[in-house]
């Protein structure tokens, strides 16, 4: 990656920290970036019961995968320690504002065991 790429590509990780994943009642979830409308990612979960362990264990997945992917997690150079970084603030924070608006307590639980080495 070239100087002026990794540059563009700092300043597209800087943009996305702000990403979230906003879950609407009707059980969709998109995953997006400020200001980038194509950084955006749908998320069902209208399939799944989030009244049991399994539905929230495979939404908290789907989310996950989701801020993954708008934070573009796997185009990152593993040597470049400062935009892997940036990627990794990005989901946690992808994936807290979208258990958070999820609105599901057991979801809540489950994201609070697993970032507690749960």
């Amino acid at each position: 990656m070239t100087n002026a790429n990794a540059m563009l590509r700092h300043a597209a990780i800087r943009t996305a920290l702000g990403a979230c994943l906003i879950a609407a009642l009707s059980g969709t979830a998109y995953a997006a970036a400020p200001g980038t409308a194509s950084a955006s990612i749908r998320v069902s979960y209208g399939d799944l019961n989030l009244t049991g362990e399994q539905g929230n264990k495979e939404l908290y997945a789907r989310i996950v995968s989701a801020a993954r992917q708008v934070c573009a997690a796997d185009q990152t150079d593993g040597r470049d320690l400062h935009a892997r970084a940036l990627e990794q603030s990005c989901e946690r924070q992808a994936v807290a504002t979208a258990v958070e608006r999820v609105n599901s307590p057991k979801l809540a639980a489950f994201y609070s065991a697993h970032q507690h080495g749960g």
